[in-house]
C-alpha cells in the first residue's frame, strides 16, 4: 500500500478515531473467524464424507452383524453413521443385560433402542451444526458494523471539511469516499458467511436425511435381524 497515497485505507485509518478503528478491529476479527470455520468445516466434511462411504460400504457388504461390527468396539467413530452404529449396539447390549433397572431403561427393547438411536442422531446433529450460530451472526451483523463505521467516518469527515471552511468537490469527496471503505469492508465479511451458512447447512440437511435412514435400516436390522430393503445411500 502506499503511504503517499492521500485517499485509501491509510489514510482513512490516520485520521479515523478510535470508535472507527475499533469497528475496523470487529470486522476482522469477524473475517478471522469466518475464514478459520469455513476452512475447518470444509475439511471435516470432506473426512466424514469419506469415512461415513467407507463404513456404509464395508457395513452392507460383511456377511453378518458382528464381522461388520467388530472393528466398532473400543474404537472412537468418526463418522455420524459408525457413531450411531456404536451407540445402537450399546443401547441393544445394555438393554439385554441390564432391562428396568433404572428409569431410563423402563419399556421394551424397541423403545430404550429408539430413544438411545435418537439422542444418538441429536448428538450428530448439533456436533454438524457447531460454528453455524456465528456465521449467521456474522453474516447478519457484519453490513452493519461496516454501515456504522461508514456513518462515523462521514460525520467525522464533514466536521473537519467543517471546521476548516473547505467545502469543495475535492475537500469533500476524499474524506467521504474513504468512509466508505467501511461499508465495502462489511460486505466482504458478510458475503462469505452468508455462503458458507447457506453451505454448510444444505450438506447436514442431506446429512441428516442419510442418517434417519440408516438409523431406519439399522434399528430393522437390530431388532428383526433381517435389513430393510433400502435405495442405495
Amino acid at each position: 500500500m502506499d503511504s503517499s497515497n492521500p485517499y485509501g485505507l491509510a489514510a482513512f485509518l490516520a485520521q479515523s478515531d478510535v470508535v472507527g478503528r475499533t469497528a475496523l478491529f470487529v470486522l476482522l476479527v469477524m473475517s478471522m473467524a469466518t475464514w478459520y470455520l469455513i476452512v475447518s468445516k470444509a475439511v471435516d466434511l470432506l473426512v466424514v464424507r469419506r469415512g461415513a462411504a467407507r463404513f456404509l460400504q464395508g457395513f452392507w457388504s460383511a456377511p453378518s452383524l458382528d464381522s461388520a461390527t467388530a472393528n466398532l468396539e473400543g474404537v472412537k467413530a468418526r463418522d455420524p453413521f459408525a457413531a450411531l452404529t456404536q451407540q445402537a449396539l450399546r443401547a441393544a447390549k445394555h438393554h439385554a443385560t441390564h432391562a428396568g433397572g433404572r428409569l431410563d431403561e423402563a419399556g421394551s427393547a424397541n423403545e430404550f433402542l429408539t430413544r438411545a438411536m435418537r439422542n444418538a442422531i441429536d448428538e450428530q446433529t448439533l456436533r454438524a451444526e457447531a460454528g453455524l450460530s456465528l456465521l449467521a451472526s456474522v453474516g447478519a451483523t457484519a453490513p452493519f458494523i461496516g454501515l456504522f463505521g461508514t456513518v462515523w467516518g462521514i460525520y467525522h469527515a464533514l466536521v473537519n471539511i467543517g471546521m476548516s471552511g473547505q467545502g469543495t468537490l475535492d475537500k469533500v469527496a476524499g474524506p467521504v469516499g474513504e468512509a466508505l471503505i467501511m461499508t465495502a469492508l462489511g460486505l466482504a465479511v458478510a458475503i462469505p458467511a452468508v455462503l458458507a451458512y447457506n453451505a454448510f447447512s444444505r450438506r447436514n440437511r442431506l446429512m441428516g436425511a442419510k442418517l434417519d435412514a440408516f438409523a431406519h435400516d439399522l434399528f430393522a436390522l437390530l431388532t428383526t435381524g433381517t435389513a430393510l430393503a433400502r435405495a442405495e445411500h
